[in-house]
């Protein structure tokens, strides 16, 4: 029995492949190409011999053609399938070693660029990865370097500060005790031969008027003379423990006519239960003083001071910190640490020493005194000073 494209095939049905004593586990198999009307169809030509039960001798074959067409295009399609898969994976595979180099080489660029901006002095910079592995770690590792930098610097450069502080002092002593040898002196004959002519009973008012005048001058210079000595003097602090609340009321109770000449408001705040401070309460009295001085010749007739006393933590260090405020016209923000070099003022009058010496006399406290911004017009000096030893 066959169909028609085999039958017309006599050579495949004609006869067995399979021939003299056949074991029965023995079979045969041949690819075939056969045509048919032009067209070429490829077949696996299977024979298996028949044994009638109990016989050894072959009783006959049964032949299967099998068509491979349908075979082929399933191994094409396979061959496909596994190509799209292979391409896929490979696809997938370059995807994920890209997003791995990128992952691994954009934190490493990070680290190179800070390492550069480093080397060229900006111990500000600060490298931004969050991620929790090795470069995560040496990220924060190289932040936490950098902020140890930053603050070195800052030390180092405060002390460097201090030296040329210093130095200038020295330099300024020198030269002021040169000046007071040669100016007081005769400025000292000077006054009491005025002082000697104006009891001359035979001077008219304007002549006293004019002798009055050039007292007043000599006053001034020996008021600078004096400044200057006091400014350029090695300060030796008398330290004991004091309520700095204290210190302040009796500041502004010398201040109290100068406030009341001008109609001045003034505005307290002390927080409650603040701890004493270990300082030279004379020395503190002058640093208020100066500055409470300065509010009260900024402002108009009619103005305001405030004054305000808190404690506050600056680099985990407890401080108090003393604000004092006005509503005068304000100092430009480029002055605000030139107001505390030594003979630098905004004023028509003084030789501006004043700052100086409270900024000398604050940081003699291991303290700090600077001007900061505040709402609406006016300057603000800030003061800190720590507290530690006093609590």
């Amino acid at each position: 029995m066959a169909n028609d494209l085999i039958r017309e095939h006599q050579e495949i049905y004609c006869c067995s492949r399979l021939k003299g004593d056949v074991r029965r586990e023995e079979f045969y198999f041949e690819s075939k190409i056969l045509h048919d009307s032009g067209r070429s169809v490829k077949i696996l030509e299977i024979e298996i011999p028949i044994f009638v039960s109990g016989s050894p001798v072959k009783w006959g074959s049964i032949k299967i053609g099998q068509s491979l067409e349908d075979l082929e295009v399933k191994i094409r399609n396979t061959r496909l399938i596994l190509l799209l898969i292979g391409s896929g994976g490979l696809l997938l595979g370059i995807a994920g070693a890209s997003l791995l180099v990128t992952r691994i080489t954009t934190p490493l660029k990070k680290l190179v660029d800070g390492t550069v901006k480093i080397s060229k002095g900006d111990f500000s910079h600060r490298i931004e990865i969050s991620s929790q592995d090795e470069i995560g770690n040496l990220a924060r590792s190289f932040n936490g370097m950098t902020g140890d930098l930053l603050r070195t610097k800052e030390r180092m450069e405060a002390a460097n500060r201090r030296l040329i502080q210093a130095e200038k002092f020295a330099s300024i002593g020198r030269l002021s005790a040169t000046i007071a040898h040669e100016i007081r002196n005769p400025l000292t004959s000077v006054k009491l031969n005025i002082q000697k002519v104006g009891q001359d009973e035979r001077l008219d008012g304007l002549e006293r008027e004019h002798l009055w005048i050039a007292q007043e001058g000599i006053g001034h210079i020996e008021k600078f003379i004096r400044e200057l000595l006091n400014f350029t003097r090695a300060s030796e602090f008398m330290l004991d423990r004091f309520s700095i609340e204290q210190i302040a009321d009796e500041s502004l109770k010398m201040m109290k006519d100068c406030f009341q000449e001008k109609n001045i408001s003034l505005e307290k705040e002390y927080e409650e239960k603040l701890p004493q401070v270990l300082v030279d309460g004379d020395k503190l009295r002058q640093v208020f003083l100066n500055i409470l001085r300065n509010a009260s010749e900024a402002v108009e007739d009619g103005g305001k001071v405030s004054l305000s006393i808190s404690l506050v933590e600056v680099e985990k260090r407890k401080k108090v910190r003393i604000m004092i405020s006005d509503d005068g016209p304000g100092i430009s923000e480029k002055d605000w640490e030139n107001v505390f070099e030594p003979f630098f003022t905004t004023k028509s009058s003084g030789i501006g020493l004043g700052l100086a010496n409270a900024r000398k006399i604050v940081e003699g406290h291991n303290g700090s005194i600077k001007v900061v911004e505040k709402e609406g017009p006016g300057s603000c000096f800030v003061v800190l000073l720590p507290c530690e030893e006093g609590t």
